[in-house]
């Protein structure tokens, strides 16, 4: 059958079968003599047995079409969600690990609340008694300025790790970008969008660890100016004494 009639409708095809059907009635008119019998031919009851053909033909591609029909939608919501194929939440986790691991190496005056109170008392008085030994001074001095070197140390190395991720975190944000924009279905675009949020999270508490161990170093070296002050107002007052060994020589 050529392509133009296999497009044709059920309906218009059904009538075209009708139509040459009642033009074989009337060629044989009606009936034909074959032997000792006569084949008795009914219009009507052949056209209503194309028709009632023809209606199940219809019925039959209108399921077919359903079936289609359900099949892309079942295409569509597979590709709702699909996944994305990779995912950058391993390096994002691997990043903030490194940074907490940074953290918690502080030496000296540490980030835990109590134990900075109990350390800082003792180390960075307001002032020193005068029977705390001159051996112990030199000690707590000694302590203050290690915690210093310390503080500074710690927050030059935060800083080299920050500064050696930001290649790394321009790679994440290419990548990420890509994804969104080669995304599928809305599963792939939000991961994508929840991934470039978790590499904003990142980068936020990357700057937030910056922060804090600059601002402990800046605070230890300023408590020990204070607390070197205080120990060198006592050793000056210690040798000063009450002053009568330097009476005579007025």
């Amino acid at each position: 059958m050529p392509e133009s009639i296999g497009r044709l409708s059920v309906r218009t095809t059904t009538r075209i079968v009708v139509t040459i059907a009642l033009s074989v009635v009337v060629a044989v008119n009606g009936s034909r003599r074959v032997g000792a019998f006569d084949i008795v031919f009914d219009p009507s009851n052949y056209g209503q047995n194309l028709l009632t053909a023809a209606r199940a033909l219809e019925q039959i591609n209108n399921q077919v079409r359903g079936l289609e029909n359900q099949a892309q939608s079942l295409l569509n919501q597979a590709k709702h969600l699909a996944s994305l194929p990779n995912s950058v939440v391993g390096q994002l986790t691997s990043t903030i690990g490194q940074m907490n691991s940074l953290i918690t190496q502080a030496k000296g005056i540490s980030f835990d609340v109590q134990k900075t109170q109990q350390d800082f008392a003792q180390l960075y008085p307001r002032q020193y008694d005068a029977a705390t030994s001159s051996d112990r001074i030199v000690q707590d001095a000694t302590a203050r300025w290690n915690n210093s070197y310390e503080g500074l140390k710690q927050a030059l190395t935060i800083q080299s790790a920050i500064v050696s991720n930001l290649d790394q975190d321009g790679q994440t944000l290419r990548t990420l970008m890509a994804s969104s924009s080669a995304s599928v279905g809305s599963l792939q675009a939000q991961q994508s969008g929840n991934e470039l949020l978790a590499l904003q999270i990142k980068q936020a508490l990357q700057t937030q660890a910056l922060l804090a161990t600059q601002a402990r170093a800046d605070t230890l070296r300023a408590a020990e100016e204070r607390a070197s002050a205080a120990a060198a107002q006592e050793r000056f007052i210690r040798f000063i004494g009450d002053g009568h060994a330097y009476a005579g020589g007025r």
